[in-house]
């Protein structure tokens, strides 16, 4: 789905990753690992570029319009759907068909009570649950998340990354919690020093092979 050979990655005329060689398959869930700064985001954004028609992206920011409600801002996952007519008219009036397509969304993720509050009157984890909740109304083959559990807990980062694999057969997330990311996933890539330091099955790795990259 996803493929580089031996490429320099970056944005506005800045190289931020070097020689990156990677190739990842229908199917895979991969958690991008490293310290802050690494290149986690920046190696996301490239992926995303090379396929936007069928992937799905979490940005670390959410990205909300803090004006408008919970489900209209998951609703915009949808925009592309349907006519110009019919997405101004849930603008004014949230068509039954959809607030029935979203609210089993939300209630997975604890949502459900705040679906028509404003965006803006939510907490960070609330904020990001909806850009959570966004994406997987979205949908797509894959799903590209820049730290998607972030800013919620321990309880609610396993809900909300079980749903995503549950429902995109590819997953490709920037993780922050290294203990998550040899849960969830099935291969793991870490970046160090603007490389690709470790590509390997997930079953393959200890939590201390991953030490070296938050080491200088």
């Amino acid at each position: 789905m996803f493929r580089f050979d031996n490429e320099a990655i970056g944005y506005q005329g800045v190289t931020i990753l070097n020689g990156i060689s990677l190739d990842i398959k229908a199917g895979e869930k991969v958690a991008l690992v490293g310290e802050s700064g690494a290149g986690k985001s920046t190696l996301l954004m490239a992926l995303q570029s090379r396929n936007r028609t069928n992937s799905a992206f979490i940005p670390q920011n959410p990205g909300l319009v803090r004006t408008l409600s919970v489900f209209h801002n998951i609703y915009m996952g949808s925009l592309s759907q349907h006519s110009t007519f019919y997405n101004l008219l849930n603008l004014i009036w949230p068509q039954k068909k959809e607030i029935a397509l979203i609210s089993p969304i939300v209630e997975k993720l604890g949502l459900i009570d705040k679906l028509f509050d404003r965006s803006g009157e939510l907490s960070g984890g609330q904020q990001q649950r909806t850009a959570v909740c966004r994406a997987l109304l979205q949908g797509g083959e894959a799903v590209l998340g820049d730290e998607p559990v972030s800013a919620v807990d321990n309880h609610q980062s396993r809900i909300i990354i079980q749903a995503l694999c549950d429902s995109f057969e590819t997953v490709v997330l920037a993780m922050h919690d290294v203990e998550l990311a040899l849960e969830y996933s099935t291969r793991i890539i870490g970046i160090k020093n603007a490389k690709i330091a470790l590509d390997a099955p997930t079953n393959s790795l200890l939590r201390s092979d991953l030490d070296f990259l938050y080491t200088a």
